[in-house]
């Protein structure tokens, strides 16, 4: 049994956790899953197939003939011919020469999606909202909270509309302080700043209901907070980079529909 709260922080009931919070976490399922989905979102890239070879240096390998390269104490090379002085004899076209292609390059046409079965699928994503209910799990992912996990409030929340409406009610469920973590954002290392990643932000509470249409608004504006449907979830969302044990608040309505949406696979 978990505790209700209405939109104040009170208590005003409670309510039976589903069976599919005591399922065992599988981590390492888990881990597959986050990374199938991770993998399939992944766009194809590579260089152009012609990059470096738009040249038309060649080679001369006969013996006794003009230009020839053999016998002259020089790399038998694709080389530039009939062109300026300064640019004569020069290689080209060879993957160790100066604009010349490369040797092994990235190729479009690779395929980068992972396939998973869907009974590992499901179990990665009931293992997930398994861990959402282990205290040790959720601390160690770094979320800062006080009590119980999951955070069960009343059906009103979904009604609310305002993200300073919003904010108001997780802070009344003590989670102020994880709001105040989840803002604070950090500068990438590496090369990703120049890439448009150069900032790095936390997640914070996710925010799980059963009607998203008036929420759902409320919660985008609040950083690292994420609002889904039951019937949304997957391993990703409940456990950022494979790590689960991710701060999760429940409606009563939805967390009675998840154990009727994902207890029925158990």
């Amino acid at each position: 049994m978990v505790r209700v709260f209405d939109l104040s922080g009170k208590v005003s009931g409670e309510i039976e956790l589903p069976r599919l919070f005591s399922v065992p976490v599988r981590e390492d399922i888990i881990r597959r899953a986050v990374h199938a989905i991770q993998a399939n979102r992944r766009q194809p890239y590579g260089s152009d197939p012609l990059g470096g070879k738009r040249t038309s240096a060649h080679y001369h390998g006969r013996r006794g003939v003009r230009f020839s390269m053999m016998n002259r104490e020089m790399s038998r090379l694709p080389r530039l011919h009939n062109t300026s002085p300064h640019l004569m004899w020069r290689a080209a076209f060879a993957p160790h020469a100066v604009g010349g292609r490369k040797a092994h390059p990235p190729k479009p046409e690779k395929i980068w999606d992972e396939k998973i079965n869907k009974k590992e699928r499901r179990l990665a994503i009931i293992s997930a909202i398994s861990a959402t209910a282990v205290p040790e799990l959720v601390r160690a992912r770094g979320h800062r909270f006080g009590g119980e996990v999951p955070i069960v409030v009343v059906d009103d929340a979904e009604k609310i509309e305002k993200t300073s409406e919003l904010k108001k009610v997780l802070e009344a469920l003590g989670l102020s302080e994880e709001l105040e973590r989840a803002s604070r954002k950090k500068i990438r290392a590496g090369k990703g700043k120049m890439r448009g990643r150069k900032y790095k932000r936390r997640k914070s509470v996710l925010i799980i209901v059963r009607d998203l249409s008036r929420i759902g608004r409320a919660a985008s504006n609040l950083p690292g907070v994420d609002a889904y449907t039951v019937k949304e979830l997957n391993a990703e969302v409940l456990a950022p980079g494979g790590v689960p044990g991710r701060l999760t608040l429940w409606t009563e309505s939805a967390l009675r529909e998840a154990g009727e949406w994902w207890g029925r696979w158990l």
